[in-house]
């Protein structure tokens, strides 16, 4: 996976876990500089047509263009501490905004997002983030490789945008060998449950999500019913925009966390979370915070609470950070804090790294320790002294899925652990092989985890393997080999558990977004989205194909349908369709603007760093960050709502 212009920002480990240790010993810690790899990718070889093959690495010199090309990627400089970090820490670095006009298929920008954000109320996109991300947590956006910070993408001389041309000898092969491939991979059918998620598994954030098992048989061994119904008419228009919030000096702010209820569009602000009307985007609460946001949760209960973590108080020069340590339940509909929590180990309060939300059951995590409370504000576990181990975080959803962090950095083991939300007894438990240091919950049910093996994956994306894991028993099912160069997913692993983006579990599949590649216009770049059956690992032959000069990535689960958007080339509107989880067949369900100015709010924001919403005809985009404002454009926003008539 090449990266994204900007790198994403780094958040340092805090502390811990339910039930487990809470003073850890010092070697727990990792060490300034990580250790060089452990070594080669021990996953499976990948599966042959994957989407497309990798393109060759010796680049032709193209012709001048017939289109305006995009800027290449910058490398942004390292801003100064930003507020709403714990001291110490390295300020987040936001996307920049483009220099010039975006260029075919925006190269240099990753699809986006899966997080685990799977089947939000009203289609808010899951984990899975944010996707960007899938996804509001701590605040950062996607990146992954903390305590080195991953380099951009930098394109080859002679190359926009980085894409590489093969010839056409190489071509024909190519397309032979793709061919081969999804013949060979197409008679896979397909398992459904039966059983469709509840509101309790809906989630928001950065784009992404799992979920979706339901629906009924299509013909072809799949799922096609959803919520989501095709307009008469998917033009969509611009409802509203919300302009970004005045950052003094030069720190960059926390923003994290977006929601979707019935009634509201729900968007955090600086030390505060607003309520807006879904069509016209006019306040309908705001609720004041002592501190900017943290981490916000994906998941909403059915009478639509959601849960954050939150600083005690705003931020100066003198103190950049007062830590994460407010845990703060929140009604999205009514727009008031219902409780306020906090959690020692011994007189110190802890800073949590994660939370997230199963059932009526709010978890946090961090290297100190994980804690749990009731919706009502009952405490149900926190950190014990005694424990040799910890909970480094939560995966929530329809279950609730424990990292529990076992020895030293250097002989670590993680074990994945489904647990009871209400009790944190441990239902089922399947250790990782030791030497793997961080892994994230990409899906609760099914239990999908992705890790960087041996960091081996190379590209910043956090991911070289997923494993497929059931959740009753705790046995393997499978290992799915995803390289970094060929599949586009990403995940945040290192102190946020819950924050993979370009990705979506549903219909027991995983699916994942392929890297750009060469287009089929002059300079135009594409991708597509395939299938992983989670019981074999195999693909399943299954292709959504972009377009040209489109990138398509996962937002989340409708059903047995998935839904993704589709970022535009430099001329044309975004679009969210939705793919038969059978057939693959596409259906436009909305259709942005091409005029210019609409174009140049929508590619500000881009799925693997920004939030990404969608329901009934709405798309939802916002940053979960904000800074000093930007000289490039004359107006920037915190979030843009779209809907079709």
């Amino acid at each position: 996976m090449t990266q994204p212009p900007p790198p994403p920002p780094q958040q340092p480990p805090q502390g811990g876990g339910f039930g487990p240790p809470q003073d850890q010993p010092p070697q727990d810690q990792p060490p300034q500089t990580p250790p060089p790899a452990a070594g080669p990718n021990l996953g499976k070889a990948p599966e042959p047509g994957y989407g497309y093959p990798q393109a060759p690495q010796a680049p032709q010199t193209p012709q001048a263009p017939q289109t305006p090309p995009p800027a290449a990627p910058q490398t942004p400089p390292t801003p100064p501490q930003g507020y709403g970090y714990p001291q110490g820490a390295p300020a987040p670095q936001p996307p920049q905004a483009p220099q010039g006009p975006p260029g075919y298929g925006y190269p240099g920008q990753q699809p986006g997002a899966y997080g685990q954000p799977q089947q939000a109320p009203y289609g808010q996109p899951g984990y899975g983030q944010p996707g960007y991300g899938q996804q509001p947590g701590y605040g950062q956006q996607p990146g992954y490789g903390y305590p080195q910070q991953a380099m951009p993408h930098q394109p080859q001389a002679g190359q926009p945008g980085g894409g590489k041309k093969f010839n056409a000898q190489l071509a024909i092969i190519v397309a032979a060998v793709v061919a081969i491939a999804l013949i060979i991979g197409g008679g896979v059918l397909y398992a459904s449950s039966g059983k469709d998620e509840g509101r309790e598994n809906d989630t928001a954030g950065v784009s992404g999500g799992t979920g979706g098992t339901g629906g009924t048989d299509d013909g072809k061994g799949g799922t096609t019913s959803g919520k989501e119904k095709a307009p008469s008419d998917p033009s969509a228009k611009v409802l509203f925009q919300v302009p970004a919030p005045e950052v003094k000096n030069d720190s960059t702010v926390v923003v994290s966390g977006s929601w979707l209820t019935d009634k509201a569009y729900v968007k955090s602000g600086i030390a505060q979370i607003v309520g807006y009307d879904r069509d016209k985007g006019s306040e309908l609460w705001k609720l004041p915070l002592a501190g900017p946001v943290c981490q916000a949760s994906r998941h909403v209960t059915d009478d639509n609470l959601t849960a954050i973590l939150y600083q005690p108080a705003m931020p100066t020069k003198a103190d950049p950070s007062h830590g994460c340590s407010e845990i703060a339940l929140i009604d999205l509909d009514a727009g008031k804090k219902l409780w306020t929590k906090t959690v020692k180990t011994g007189d110190q309060l802890i800073n949590f790294d994660n939370i997230t939300l199963s059932g009526k059951t709010v978890a946090v995590g961090s290297t100190s320790g994980g804690a749990a409370f009731d919706v009502s504000g009952k405490l149900l576990w926190s950190p014990k002294p005694t424990d040799s181990c910890y909970d480094a975080g939560y995966g929530g959803g329809e279950k609730l899925v424990a990292v529990r962090k076992c020895g030293s950095y250097d002989q670590r083991q993680l074990h994945i652990q489904t647990i009871d939300p209400k009790s944190g007894k441990v239902i089922s438990e399947y250790k990782m092989t030791e030497g793997i240091e961080y892994a994230s919950i990409v899906s609760t049910n099914p239990l999908v985890v992705a890790a960087d093996v041996g960091d081996s994956a190379g590209d910043g994306s956090g991911i070289s393997d997923f494993f497929s894991i059931d959740s009753k028993t705790g046995k393997l099912r499978t290992r799915i080999s995803a390289p970094g160069e060929q599949f586009a997913a990403r995940c945040e692993g290192i102190t946020r558990v819950e924050a993979c983006n370009l990705l979506a579990v549903g219909n027991d599949r995983l699916y994942l977004p392929t890297e750009e590649h060469d287009g089929t216009g002059k300079y135009s770049q594409t991708n597509e989205i395939v299938a992983f059956d989670l019981a074999t690992g195999k693909q399943t032959g299954q292709r959504a194909d972009a377009g040209d000069g489109y990138t398509i990535s996962p937002l989340r689960m409708d059903g047995g349908n998935l839904i993704a958007y589709k970022r535009p080339p430099y001329d044309k509107g975004g679009q969210i369709v939705s793919i038969a989880g059978g057939s693959f067949k596409q259906t436009t369900l909305l259709q942005n603007p091409s005029t210019e100015s609409v174009r140049d709010v929508e590619t500000s924001m881009s799925p693997e760093y920004s939030e990404f919403l969608y329901a009934e005809g709405h798309l939802y985009m916002s940053k979960v960050y904000a800074s000093k404002r930007s000289t490039v454009r004359e107006k920037e926003y915190l979030a843009v709502g779209f809907g079709t008539s």
